[in-house]
């Protein structure tokens, strides 16, 4: 890590850099790795917990347990990095309401300045979902899974945690720079393998596979694939982005990329949403109603092109 940023400063003026997170998981973290980054100037460490329940760590396996979870942050904070998210998941089969709750205040409790949780997916080829396939495991009901957010949301907001993304909460002024990012369309560089980038229009994206990244380097110099976004799909990238935002989508940014056609198009879709509750618009701002934010998919697939 440390050659790394070292050659990152010939090449980039990091000197500028407002962020620098580092992603790690809570068994990564020992005080000699953690005073290495703390060097490097990394101000912002982002963690995967998942859970503060063990036995729901051992069925997704995890090579931690929750102990091994508190201690991490506070290792981080002995050296110096005081900017930590933890990421959490939902939907677990084993999981119950009680024990999503304790986890949940677990987090709070340790007064983390930043925290993710996303519904547990079943990925075709993962073990899960093989798991589910056999009839290992049930899936957990959606009607479990809503409760589990609302649950969430109402405890993070409680105390003090703004909820900026439908997936993510941050006290103020800790809002995930990178992340936020994305969400807005500003330009990003992904350097190595697996590594993404996106111009706007453009999207590069390198091989998985670190010995073909370092073959096509060495061979032509550039290693990555390309697409560019249609309009369509740039119209439709603007849209899902937004709206999965607490900012939501400023129609007059639809109305001078895309044109009068497209802006008329929007608010059309858009308007039985609206009578019905589920999206707001005021001041130019269409956004998820609080309620609707499980429904956000189909609601955003109503209105794309």
């Amino acid at each position: 890590m440390s050659r790394l940023v070292v050659g990152l400063r010939e090449a980039l003026p990091l000197n500028a850099v407002e962020e620098f997170t580092v992603e790690v998981n809570p068994d990564d973290v020992t005080e000699r790795y953690v005073h290495m980054l703390a060097a490097c100037g990394v101000d912002r460490v982002s963690m995967g917990v998942q859970s503060f329940v063990d036995d729901e760590l051992r069925f997704i396996r995890r090579r931690h347990d929750a102990q091994g979870a508190r201690q991490a942050v506070l290792t981080l904070r002995h050296a110096g990095i005081n900017n930590v998210s933890v990421d959490l998941i939902y939907g677990i089969p084993s999981q119950t309401l009680d024990t999503w709750r304790y986890s949940v205040d677990q987090a709070i409790a340790l007064d983390v300045q930043h925290i993710s949780a996303y519904n547990l997916s079943y990925e075709r080829g993962a073990p899960l979902w093989a798991m589910r396939e056999r009839g290992e495991v049930t899936e957990l009901d959606d009607d479990t899974c809503v409760e589990m957010y609302q649950l969430l949301v109402r405890r993070l907001e409680a105390a003090g945690y703004e909820h900026y993304e439908i997936s993510n909460f941050a006290k103020p002024g800790f809002y995930s720079r990178h992340n936020s990012s994305y969400w807005d369309g500003t330009p990003y560089l992904g350097l190595g393998a697996a590594a993404h980038s996106f111009d706007g229009e453009v999207r590069r994206y390198n091989p998985a596979d670190l010995q073909e990244y370092l073959d096509r380097i060495n061979e032509q110099g550039i290693a990555y694939d390309e697409e560019r976004l249609t309009a369509e799909e740039q119209y439709d990238e603007t849209v899902m982005l937004a709206l999965r935002t607490a900012r939501g989508l400023d129609t007059a940014i639809i109305h001078d990329r895309f044109g009068q056609d497209t802006y008329d198009y929007l608010m059309r879709q858009a308007r039985q949403h609206i009578d019905e509750g589920r999206l707001t618009a005021l001041g130019g701002q269409l956004r998820l109603a609080p309620e609707a934010v499980m429904l956000a998919d189909a609601i955003i697939r109503d209105l794309f092109l």
